[in-house]
């Protein structure tokens, strides 16, 4: 199964390099995507907006022989839901890593300025709820050091699914409960928070918990692998 690994702000297809062997080994093709403005720290990202990033996502699974299993990491759940909704034919299953999917008209950040272009990679201590847990000094100065600035837009900018509502949302889905324990994310479904409201109307899903920071991919990257490939499996 060809398994397109999508990764959140900041970061680019490198970021599976330790998750993508375990699923090699496992029988799976892993297709790590570099999105739009994030290929380099010197990239031109004045132009990148968020249809730029569903549609490099989309063009991935139009790449594939077959279908396949989309995984996204953080705010690449929106993505990998987003171009789900546009082929909803060709995807198995959608994986959410320490994510889920964004409804129709959410965004990542929608107070950004517009003025805005590049948001890079914030302080550690800008992050709310310890969000870093996890990553030890040495994992913190080398994710900041390969870190690229997110092109703003696509924080700012609301997602706009065309589909087909029924379809997507029969598409199955794991969420991969890393920085929010599974409980937390049921509990905040039964009292229907915002966040997990469309989590919600999927008529297929499960929750795994996998215990860790928001970046399960540096900190647990072999059980990140063996997780997915077990979700592939079902």
């Amino acid at each position: 199964m060809d398994i397109i690994l999508v990764p959140g702000f900041w970061l680019d297809g490198a970021a599976w390099d330790e998750v993508a062997p375990v699923l090699t080994r496992a029988g799976h093709a892993p297709r790590p995507v570099t999105l739009p403005g994030l290929e380099s720290v010197d990239a031109d990202r004045s132009g990148v907006t968020l249809s730029d990033h569903v549609d490099a996502v989309v063009g991935a699974i139009d790449a594939a022989d077959g279908p396949v299993v989309l995984v996204g990491h953080s705010a690449g759940g929106g993505l990998v839901y987003a171009a789900a909704d546009q082929r909803p034919d060709r995807v198995e299953r959608v994986v959410y890593v320490d994510s889920g999917p964004f409804a129709d008209g959410q965004a990542v950040n929608s107070e950004l300025p517009d003025e805005v272009v590049d948001q890079p990679l914030p302080a550690w201590d800008e992050f709310e709820d310890g969000e870093p847990t996890g990553l030890t000094d040495d994992q913190l100065a080398r994710f900041r050091q390969r870190s690229v600035p997110q092109p703003a837009a696509t924080a700012r900018e609301p997602h706009h699914l065309i589909g087909d509502a029924d379809l997507r949302r029969a598409v199955p889905a794991t969420v991969i409960a890393c920085l929010l324990p599974g409980e937390v994310l049921r509990d905040l479904m039964a009292r229907d928070h915002p966040f997990v409201r469309e989590l919600k109307t999927l008529k297929d899903y499960e929750i795994v918990d996998l215990p860790t920071g928001h970046w399960p991919m540096f900190t647990r990257p072999s059980e990140l692998g063996e997780t997915i490939a077990a979700a592939v499996s079902r």
